[in-house]
């Protein structure tokens, strides 16, 4: 019965998540019918398409445009011909991108998984500890998944080399950061599900991290170099789109540090005009 309750509370939660999104945005004829599922996968495209837009059209217009040679040579913004080519392959990509989450939280409201739904459930000494937990797990399978996108010809071929047809800083912005085959950027977010099966992580927190992912790759995709020590940002994130083997890493260089794919942005001309514009 206690089991039983804590999956009410998921599935009330994920109900409530569907009525805030759903219930401001669509009329409630086309959506309140629908089954839950499909009112999640919903919910997540929405919210997934709205992020990914707004955030990629205030972060170009800042960089490019209120910021011009401030953070990017002129000569390396991308083209908007280049941007909307982006987004038209991020967008045909959405709907399967937006399924991973609907299926995460089915499993978690059936009871597979180790999500909790409240913090004091467990106490936040305990939620301090378990979220790097979940975070080094996902920094790993994330590392090792894109290095095989790489390393497996016929994963790069058909799949991962849809995203590296950026592979110049006029070519790269933050509209390609969700540009890609829809099962190579499923394949590089099943570590965050895959965490779920192996440490206690607090459902919204899952849910947030999921969602995070897009701001991050926009990030990493804008080609400028903050010098953050130990993070893996948008001056590593060039190296790879312009070398294709080194920093496969997604938050952070430890991974690419330890297994000898990492190389500085200190130590690579392709990033030293940008950084000397800062």
């Amino acid at each position: 019965m206690e089991g039983d309750k804590y999956l009410q509370q998921f599935l009330a939660e994920t109900s409530m998540f569907n009525s805030i999104v759903l219930g401001h945005l669509l009329p409630s004829s086309w959506w309140v019918t629908l089954p839950h599922f499909l009112q999640t996968w919903l919910r997540n495209y929405i919210a997934g398409t709205l992020l990914y837009l707004i955030s990629g059209f205030l972060w170009c217009f800042y960089i490019y445009y209120l910021k011009r040679n401030v953070y990017v040579p002129k000569d390396a913004i991308p083209s908007n011909r280049a941007m909307l080519l982006q987004i038209y392959v991020a967008m045909k990509a959405m709907p399967w991108y937006t399924l991973l989450p609907a299926v995460s939280e089915y499993m978690i409201e059936n009871g597979w998984t180790k999500c909790f739904s409240s913090i004091s459930e467990i106490g936040w000494f305990a939620y301090i500890i378990y979220l790097p937990m979940y975070l080094v797990i996902v920094e790993f399978g994330i590392y090792w998944m894109h290095r095989e996108l790489h390393d497996i010809k016929p994963l790069y071929k058909y799949l991962h080399a849809t995203h590296h047809i950026y592979n110049k800083q006029n070519t790269l912005s933050p509209f390609a950061g969700l540009a890609f085959h829809p099962l190579d950027g499923i394949l590089q977010a099943v570590p965050h599900v895959i965490a779920l099966f192996l440490v206690p992580t607090h459902f919204r927190s899952h849910i947030a991290l999921l969602f995070i992912e897009a701001i991050w790759t926009a990030n990493i995709h804008d080609c400028i170099h903050a010098n953050l020590w130990s993070v893996m940002g948008a001056g590593y994130h060039t190296i790879h789109h312009t070398t294709y083997k080194h920093n496969y890493g997604h938050y952070t260089i430890w991974m690419d540090w330890m297994l000898g794919t990492l190389l500085h942005p200190e130590d690579d001309h392709s990033c030293q005009r940008a950084q000397k514009l800062r």
